[in-house]
C-alpha cells in the first residue's frame, strides 16, 4: 500500500512541475511590469511576446513584419511613437487592429 502511496505522490509532484512548466513556457518572454505597454503592429516576423491570432501559439509566432494582431512589450508611452508600417495611423498601437493595404 505505501508503494502506491508513493506512486501517486511522485505522479502528482510531476503534474504540478508540468504544469508549473507549461505556466511559464506559454509567458511573454519579457513579464509586463508598471513601465511596459503591449504594443500592437510593431514586432518583427517572429519577434513578437505575443497575440498573432488564430493558430498561433504565442511569443515568435508572428508571420509578418508589423503585424497587426502582435504585439511586443514596449516602455510605457512609446508605443503610439513607434513606426508601424501596417498601422492606419503609421504607427503602433495600444489595441490590435487590421492591417492597412500596402
Amino acid at each position: 500500500m505505501s508503494q502506491s502511496l508513493a506512486t501517486q505522490t511522485t505522479a502528482a509532484a510531476l503534474a504540478l512541475a508540468l504544469g508549473a512548466a507549461l505556466s511559464l513556457a506559454h509567458s511573454p518572454v519579457q513579464a509586463q511590469g508598471a513601465d511596459k505597454e503591449k504594443c500592437y503592429g510593431v514586432a518583427m516576423k517572429g519577434k513578437n511576446d505575443c497575440a498573432a491570432g488564430p493558430g498561433t501559439t504565442c511569443a515568435g509566432t508572428s508571420v509578418r513584419d508589423y503585424q497587426g494582431n502582435a504585439w511586443k512589450y514596449v516602455p510605457k508611452g512609446s508605443c503610439e511613437k513607434m513606426t508601424s508600417a501596417s498601422s492606419p495611423t503609421g504607427m503602433g498601437q495600444l489595441k490590435e487592429f487590421k492591417e492597412k493595404k500596402a
